[in-house]
C-alpha cells in the first residue's frame, strides 16, 4: 500500500514543551486524513513539520516516501498548503495572487495564467478574478487561498482549519470543491476544530489530546466505539434521574446541569421514554451519537486558551 506520509515517534519541542510527543500514523495515498484535537493539543505543530515549516525534534517522517530532513525541496514541489492566516498578497488582483504565487514551482508564465483561469471557476470565482483581494468577502478569501494552494496541482492538499469563521454557506461551498479533489484522487491532510466537517470529508481521523494520539479510526467507527448509537441529553435532571440511570447499564456523563446518557445497543427509545414520561419534567432529547460526542468525551469540555 502507497502511503503519502509516514510518522513514526514524531517529536516536536520547544524547549520545555513537548508540544508533540512521540505520535505514529500514516496517510494512505488518495485519502482524507484528519487530525483533531483542542487548542494546544499538537495539531499544528504536527502539519508543520510536515511541510517542512518547521524541523522535528525526533522520530522519522517521510512524505511521499522521502525523508523530510532530505527530501524536503523534492516535496514541497509536490504538496499545496492553505494555512489558517490570510496570507494574500492585497495590493494584486485576484487572479495576479495565482500567478505570481505560480511562480515560486516555476510554472511557465502562460501555463500559469490558465491554471489560474481554471482554478477560479472551480472555486466560483472567475467573476472576481480582476477585484482587489479587500474587496472580497472572508469566503471568497478562504477559497482563493485554496485555489493558490492547488496552482503546482500538488499530489498532497494540507488544510490547517480551512474554514474556521466562515458562515454556513461558505463552508459548504468549501466542503463541495474539497470532495470533488478527492474524488479526482488528491490526498487530503486536513486540521479542523468542526466535527461535522471532520465527519463529512474524513476517511479517517486521530484526536490528539497533550501531544499525543487518543484513538484513530473512520469516524463512524469511533462514534460506535466510544459514545454508541444515540444520545439522550437531559436538563437540569433530578435526583431521582440520577439515580435511575446510575442503576442502569447504560454508560452515562453527569455535568450537574444536564446529564448526557451514551446508548450502544438497541433500547435507546425505550429508555428515552422511561426517562422522558417519569423523570423529565423540562423535557429531555433523543438524538444521533456524533463525533463531536466522541471529542468531548475523550478530550474533556474543559475551555482550552
Amino acid at each position: 500500500m502507497a502511503y503519502v506520509i509516514e510518522a513514526e515517534g514524531l517529536r516536536k519541542s520547544f524547549g520545555d514543551l513537548v508540544a508533540v510527543d512521540g505520535i505514529s500514523f500514516h496517510v494512505v495515498r488518495g485519502e482524507c486524513f484528519g487530525i483533531l484535537g483542542p487548542n494546544g493539543a499538537g495539531k499544528t505543530s504536527t502539519i508543520r513539520m510536515i511541510y517542512g515549516f518547521s524541523p522535528m525534534t525526533g522520530g522519522i517522517l517521510k512524505v511521499f516516501g522521502l525523508s523530510i530532513s532530505e527530501g524536503w525541496r523534492a516535496i514541497k514541489a509536490r504538496i499545496g498548503v492553505c494555512q489558517q492566516e490570510n496570507t494574500l498578497d492585497p495590493d494584486l488582483s485576484v487572479q495576479q495572487n495565482l500567478e505570481v504565487f505560480a511562480r515560486y514551482f516555476d510554472v511557465p508564465k502562460r501555463q500559469a495564467r490558465e491554471r489560474a483561469e481554471k482554478l477560479l471557476e472551480f472555486m466560483g470565482l472567475g467573476h472576481r478574478k480582476k477585484a482587489k483581494v479587500t474587496e472580497l468577502s472572508g469566503g471568497m478569501m478562504r477559497r482563493l487561498v485554496l485555489a493558490r494552494a492547488l496552482i503546482n496541482e500538488p499530489d498532497l492538499l494540507i488544510l490547517d482549519e480551512p474554514t474556521t469563521g466562515l458562515d454556513p454557506q461558505s463552508r459548504h461551498q468549501v466542503w463541495e470543491r474539497l470532495e470533488e479533489l478527492r474524488a479526482n484522487g488528491i490526498s487530503i491532510l486536513l486540521t479542523t476544530h468542526y466535527m461535522d466537517e471532520a465527519s463529512r470529508l474524513c476517511d479517517r481521523v486521530v484526536i490528539m489530546d497533550h501531544g499525543r494520539i487518543l484513538v484513530e479510526g473512520r469516524p463512524m467507527d469511533l462514534i460506535r466505539k466510544h459514545v454508541g448509537q444515540d444520545v439522550i441529553e437531559v436538563a437540569t435532571p433530578s435526583d431521582a434521574l440520577r439515580t435511575y440511570v446510575g442503576s442502569q447499564s447504560a454508560a452515562y456523563e453527569d455535568l450537574g446541569h444536564r446529564l448526557i446518557i451514551y446508548i450502544y445497543g438497541k433500547e435507546g427509545d425505550q429508555l428515552f421514554h422511561k426517562i422522558s414520561d417519569e423523570y423529565c419534567q423540562e423535557g429531555c432529547i433523543l438524538r444521533m451519537a456524533t463525533l463531536e460526542d466522541v471529542f468531548l468525551k475523550l478530550t474533556g469540555r474543559g475551555l482550552r486558551e
